[in-house]
């Protein structure tokens, strides 16, 4: 039996990375008695290990709470647990658009950042209503007047009754819950109307193949029945359907405004389409729901195993991959220096991070990743326009005419007295600022940035000049064209294809004179010189050289005529001088790791 529209709610806790919104989950779990107590953990929804060490929420995952409330209705309350950080913007997406209602939470004594900002915007896109939540108020330096000015000041929105909470302790929880059923409103539908319900997720399990997990529009699920994916145009029969509470649990079927999951033997994710729209293959809706934007790749860096054998390893584990991340791209490819791997696309430089870290534990694998770079626009002299996701492959620059390069609109919060060198950090790296705003004690500026910049050490460097105070969000904005060339590195004359990047000119020098004193320290001393040079097209702009080791071929001469030495030492030269023009340079995997970690150091 479906549960009446009026009884449900579904609403997902938005706010910024640390502000609590997993362990609010946890005690709003606790209290409906969604899981028993011994089987209670921290972070209960953060179901995989690397979620779990790092405290970062990943993928969004939901769950189904039953309450009962002070009137004495019991409801239904579908909540779905968003990650904060900027490189998951588009699990965010995906979770608002399914829900009505967002719980908005703040940290009291660390107040509005830039990701709050962010994730509250993407609500106010959807129209939530949205309820307005101070975490941590039990903390001593905890200032809820100042946080709820900050919200109304930076936001707009209404904080007077902005419900005052302590996840931690479970200080005013049950207002939370009260809140959601009175403040957050119920789902509209029509149970019987056709099928219609939107695909938000789907992942791999190894005993039930692919879990697709949805939202009801109209109509009813159930177990048998045979459904269509409308853009996918592939129909299946179900073999379940549950919901998550959040423990698997069978159900017979799912009415309108319910979040649930189903099975169908599913060989692959690649063939669920999430933002899809799912109706019943006999008796399908007319129009299919809006969905959502795909995910667009913004970094982009090869990936290659250490060892060439495990090449096969490598595309199967990426494969799996897939599997559990849509927004995860990939395609092979080979360089002369590295062998055969893959260019792989990703959203940011965390999520490069957390996949290499997951291919690394889950599957075993030693890989090394080139330098990170981003698409560019090559627009030729014949007028066509191509994209380039690996410098090596940039065409000859007799048939360029320009190159564009994405920017982005970056919006960064932090407390004054970091601001001198935040913004030099923006200027260094060609920031133009747009904006700039104070919120209390902190300050708001907006700025634009090529995105090239930014994927390198931006944030890491941004995290340390501000002691972890300033927080950092952006959003991509357009193509610009930039005077980007590009930097090859040569060793022993011999081109190096996986160290080639594109740079603005006026950084060229430098990067390329910094790669060729790290190259230096990294690669060992063979029998013969070894000149590395950093070159722009023909001509070489930095230059360092290796000595070669050198054999004491005098040694065996005790005095005599000093003639017998020179033309001993005439002959190791030669010998030297034909084993540089025939002689190959081994560079060892570690010098690869580090020259590409390389950052203005």
């Amino acid at each position: 039996m479906a549960v009446p529209l009026d009884h449900i709610r579904n609403f997902s806790i938005v706010a910024h990375i640390d502000h609590g919104k997993s362990t609010l989950a946890d005690r709003l779990i606790q209290l409906t008695g969604g899981l028993e107590a011994r089987e209670m953990k921290e972070q209960v929804l953060d179901s995989m290990d690397i979620e779990r060490e790092r405290g970062i929420t990943i993928k969004a995952q939901t769950v189904r709470l039953n309450y009962t409330a002070q009137n004495g209705e019991t409801y239904v309350l579908n909540l779905i647990d968003t990650p904060g950080h900027v490189d998951f913007a588009y699990e965010v997406n995906r979770s608002l658009a399914a829900v009505e209602g967002s719980l908005l939470v703040v940290d009291a004594s660390q107040g509005v950042e830039a990701q709050t900002l962010a994730n509250v915007y993407h609500a106010m896109e959807v129209d939530h209503e949205i309820v307005p939540v101070l975490n941590k108020v039990d903390l001593p330096a905890a200032d809820i007047g100042r946080v709820k000015q900050q919200i109304e000041d930076v936001i707009g929105l209404d904080a007077s009754d902005a419900l005052e909470i302590s996840a931690k302790t479970g200080l005013g929880i049950d207002t939370v819950l009260e809140a959601i059923v009175h403040r957050l409103p119920a789902p509209k539908g029509d149970i019987q109307a056709p099928l219609k319900a939107l695909l938000v997720d789907s992942w791999y399990d190894t005993y039930l193949g692919v879990v697709v997990l949805i939202r009801v529009v109209d109509g009813t699920v159930r177990k048998g029945q045979k459904i269509r994916m409308m853009n996918a145009n592939a129909t299946y029969e179900l073999d379940r359907v549950g919901v998550f509470t959040p423990k698997l649990v069978d159900v017979a079927e799912l009415g309108p405004g319910e979040i649930g999951f189903f099975t169908a033997s599913i060989k692959q994710v690649a063939d669920t389409n999430v933002g899809d729209t799912i109706t019943d293959d006999r008796r399908p809706t007319a129009t299919a729901l809006a969905g959502f934007r795909p995910a667009q790749p913004v970094v982009f860096c090869g990936l290659f195993p250490v060892d060439a054998s495990d090449f096969e390893a490598l595309r199967e584990a990426m494969g799996k991959l897939r599997l559990n991340d849509a927004s995860f791209s990939f395609e092979m490819e080979t360089s002369a220096a590295l062998g055969f791997g893959f260019r792989c696309g990703f959203l940011g430089l965390l999520h490069l991070e957390i996949i290499q870290e997951r291919l690394a534990r889950e599957f075993d694998l030693d890989l090394i990743a080139t330098a990170p770079s981003v698409v560019y626009e090559v627009h030729l002299t014949n007028g066509e326009m191509a994209l380039l996701h690996n410098p090596a492959d940039l065409p000859d620059v007799v048939r360029i005419d320009h190159i564009a390069e994405p920017w982005i609109k970056a919006t960064i919060l932090t407390p004054d007295e970091y601001l001198g060198s935040i913004l030099k950090l923006c200027q260094d790296r060609r920031g133009i600022q747009r904006n700039m705003t104070y919120v209390g004690n902190r300050a708001m500026i907006e700025y634009d940035l090529p995105l090239n910049e930014v994927v390198f050490d931006f944030y890491d460097r941004l995290k340390s000049m501000s002691k972890g105070y300033a927080s950092f969000d952006y959003t991509l904005g357009d193509y610009r064209e930039g005077d980007l060339v590009k930097l090859t590195i040569l060793v022993n004359a011999e081109p190096v294809d996986a160290l080639s990047m594109l740079v603005h000119r006026n950084a060229a020098e430098s990067r390329g004179r910094q790669m060729c004193e790290k190259l230096k320290e990294l690669i060992p001393p063979h029998l013969f010189v070894i000149p590395i040079q950093a070159a722009i097209g023909g001509k070489i702009i930095a230059r360092e050289t290796v000595r070669a080791m050198r054999k004491d071929v005098t040694a065996k001469c005790y005095g005599g005529d000093a003639t017998r030495k020179r033309k001993l030492l005439e002959k190791q030269k030669a010998g030297k001088k034909r084993m540089r023009q025939f002689g190959s340079v081994e560079i060892p995997q570690e010098a690869f790791i580090q020259a590409l970690k390389m950052g203005d150091e």
